[in-house]
C-alpha cells in the first residue's frame, strides 16, 4: 500500500518540487495550495514527470480549511504518513517599518499555519505510532536578518515549537524534521517584494542606506549561492524516506557555516557583527 503525503504551499517553488518529487518516490501525494486556480504550473510539472497528484485547496491560515481538508483526506485514504509544512509568506521591513498587520500575517501563515496542520494530524500519527512531519524553516529561523524582523520572528517560533515537540513525538514513533534553506531561487522573493511594495514609502527614510546595502548583499548571495526548489525537494524526499531522519537539515554549506557562528558564540557578538555588516552599519 503506498504511503500518503500531504504537502502545503505547492503552487510554486519548494512545495511544487516536493509534491512532484514525493510522487516520483512512490508516495500518493495530496498537493495543497490556497488557490487552486494557480495550480497550472503544478499540473504541468506533474504531467511532464508522469506522476499523478491529488490537488486540493487548503489555506493554512483558516482553521476550518485545515480541519475540512484533513478530515477529507483521512476519510478517503485512512492515514497520512508524511506531512510537509511548506506554505509560507515573507515581508521585507524593519520593526518600525512593518505594520502590525504584517507581523500578524507572518505569524498566522508561517507559525500558526504549522501549528494548525500539525495539531490536525499529530493525534492520528501518534495513535498509529508512525509518521513524519517535515517543516520547511529557514536560515532566518536560526539567525536574525536585517529587514526580516517579522519573518524571522515567525521562523524562530517554528524552530522552538518543533524542538520542544521532537522528544515527545519520537516517544510515539513520529519523526520531526526541520528543513533549513538559505537563498533559494523561487517565486518566494518576488512575492515578498510585491507585498512590501504595496506599502507607501516614507519620505526621508532613515533606513534607506541600510536597506540598499542589504539588498546588494542579498543579490550577491543569490547570484553565487542560491539553490533551486528541486535542490530542497531532494532533501525533503530524503527526510521522508530514510530509515533514520535527522531533526535538522541545513541545506547548504553556507547555512551550516552561518548557523555554526550562533552555536559556538554564546555572547551573540559574532551574530551581531554579521548582521551589521550585511546592513552596512559599523559594529560597535
Amino acid at each position: 500500500m503506498p504511503k500518503i503525503a500531504l504537502v502545503t504551499g505547492t503552487s510554486s517553488g519548494i512545495g511544487l518540487s516536493s509534491a512532484v518529487g514525493l510522487a516520483r518516490a512512490g508516495f500518493t501525494v495530496i498537493a495543497t495550495l490556497r488557490d487552486v486556480k494557480k495550480a497550472g504550473p503544478l499540473r504541468e510539472r506533474a504531467a511532464r514527470e508522469g506522476v499523478t497528484l491529488d490537488i486540493r485547496a487548503l489555506d493554512v491560515s483558516v482553521p476550518t480549511s485545515v480541519d475540512a481538508v484533513v478530515s477529507e483526506i483521512l476519510t478517503r485514504y485512512g492515514k497520512v504518513d508524511v506531512l510537509v509544512n511548506n506554505a509560507g509568506a515573507g515581508y521585507l521591513g524593519s520593526l518600525e517599518q512593518t505594520p502590525l498587520t504584517e507581523f500578524e500575517r507572518m505569524m498566522d501563515v508561517n507559525f500558526f499555519g504549522v501549528v494548525r496542520t500539525t495539531k490536525a494530524l499529530f493525534p492520528h500519527m501518534r495513535a498509529a505510532r508512525s509518521g513524519r512531519i517535515i517543516t520547511v524553516s529557514s536560515v532566518g529561523g536560526l539567525l536574525g536578518q536585517p529587514f526580516n524582523d517579522a519573518y524571522c520572528a515567525a521562523k524562530f517560533a517554528v524552530e522552538g515549537l518543533m524542538e520542544s515537540l521532537v522528544p515527545m513525538a519520537r516517544a510515539f514513533g513520529v519523526h520531526l524534521s526541520l528543513i533549513e534553506p538559505g537563498p533559494v531561487n523561487t517565486e518566494f522573493v518576488n512575492n515578498v517584494l510585491e507585498a512590501t511594495g504595496r506599502q507607501p514609502a516614507a519620505s526621508n527614510d532613515p533606513y534607506a542606506p541600510m536597506l540598499k546595502s542589504y539588498m546588494s548583499a542579498v543579490e550577491a548571495r543569490y547570484s553565487s549561492e542560491a539553490q533551486t526548489g528541486d535542490d530542497i525537494a531532494r532533501i525533503i524526499v530524503e527526510a521522508a524516506t530514510t530509515d533514520a531522519p535527522h531533526f535538522r537539515y541545513p541545506t547548504s554549506d553556507m547555512v551550516k557555516t552561518v548557523a555554526s557562528y550562533k552555536y559556538t558564540d554564546p555572547t551573540g557578538n559574532v551574530v551581531f557583527k554579521l548582521s551589521a555588516a550585511v546592513s552596512g552599519e559599523k559594529s560597535k
